[in-house]
């Protein structure tokens, strides 16, 4: 691949990096094997790949989990001197790493480092007789980063450095076939400037806007997205309220910002969720009174409204179509990190009608308590 090809590729016209999706997230845990070993019985996630001390790695554990078009790196330390270490201290198990497809990571690094992002990893090489990777890496928001990745040759799901897996049997699949959105949390006040870093140093446009407030809490939320809408942030700070909101609660546990959930998309969502619970994945509940409303209040959808019920799941339309999604109690021990599961039938929004009528459902609840 020439470098003319790939300044061609690589950028826009209007002179930004074009990115081309997700090509993984990293999380840094506590325990990579059983973590693996979570992620794969409790979510369908088929391990791939692993990097270790048998493979040359250090201070770290590696395992590559993948379904669908979704790709896990589940990382763990191994000492307590490695910075892996020091983050999971920090912030418990939690996403370390967001990284983007580029033609030519080289020159979508020195873009963005231009364009005032902080680096993180210069461009560096990895190849095998396969495949040849070429990795640079920016900082993001709180601890998080972003790394870009460009992939020449084969296209399997690892680096050079990895050692495939292939002994174990195929995991059951739950049915999540791509990474929707991942959504971040971030302190009071500092939400116009990472919308800002997000469309002047990566060339993102803002997609929505949804502003929540109830008589207990508020958030505001902004979505950035990249041009064809492959990578979606929804970005949340916490507003005035008179009771400590889900934000608050999260930016205190993960001791600052970071990555409140991610939303895995599922073209049959009732299945989905039904082999979830199956799995002992638990997910908030929706008080009945949000059921009694849903068919007025969104019309007509291919689902049946019962099992919407029975799996509390949250239905919402937009101007383009309907949404079905539930969002899973945290997945570690700190209240931070949870995932959200998303059918979308043509809807391109986040569900923020759902957003209003579940607190709106849950404060009606509260009031026949005598609680409101």
């Amino acid at each position: 691949m020439t470098s003319h090809k790939n300044h061609s590729m690589g950028l826009r016209r209007d002179g930004f990096v074009s990115f081309n999706g997700f090509d993984y997230i990293e999380l840094y845990v506590g325990n990579a094997y059983q973590a693996a070993h979570f992620y794969r019985t409790a979510f369908g996630f088929f391990p791939v790949a692993y990097a270790g001390l048998e493979t040359g790695e250090r201070d770290r554990v590696s395992y590559i989990m993948e379904q669908g078009q979704v790709r896990l790196i589940l990382t763990a330390a191994t000492s307590p001197e490695s910075q892996v270490a020091e983050h999971v201290r920090l912030h418990g198990d939690s996403i370390k790493d967001i990284a983007f497809v580029v033609d030519d990571a080289r020159q979508a690094f020195a873009t963005v480092v231009e364009r005032g992002a902080t680096p993180i990893m210069e461009p560096s090489m990895s190849e095998d007789q396969y495949s040849r990777v070429i990795k640079a890496t920016i900082a993001a928001c709180g601890h998080t980063v972003h790394s870009f990745i460009q992939r020449d040759g084969s296209q399997h799901a690892f680096f050079p450095q990895y050692r495939t897996l292939t002994k174990e049997l195929p995991a059951l699949s739950s049915g999540l076939e791509a990474i929707d959105h991942v959504a971040i949390s971030v302190e009071n006040g500092t939400l116009d400037q990472w919308i800002d870093f997000y469309k002047n140093v990566l060339g993102f446009h803002q997609s929505h806007q949804e502003d929540i407030f109830t008589e207990y809490s508020a958030m505001i939320s902004r979505v950035v997205q990249n041009g064809n809408g492959s990578i979606k942030f929804p970005i949340m700070e916490p507003a005035l309220g008179q009771r400590k909101s889900q934000i608050e609660e999260y930016l205190e546990f993960n001791r600052g910002p970071g990555v409140q959930h991610v939303a895995f998309l599922s073209t049959k969502i009732v299945d989905t969720v039904r082999l979830l619970q199956k799995n002992s994945i638990e997910f908030l509940h929706s008080p009945d009174t949000y059921y009694q409303e849903l068919e007025s209040r969104i019309g007509e959808i291919d689902e049946d409204f019962n099992s919407l019920r029975e799996l509390n799941i949250l239905a919402d339309r937009d101007q383009w179509g309907y949404l079905l999604q539930i969002f899973s109690k945290p997945l570690q021990s700190r209240p931070t990190l949870f995932i959200e599961i998303i059918q979308r039938v043509g809807a391109r929004g986040f569900g923020g009608g759902n957003i209003r009528a579940l607190f709106e459902a849950v404060e009606r609840e509260q009031a026949i308590r005598g609680n409101l």
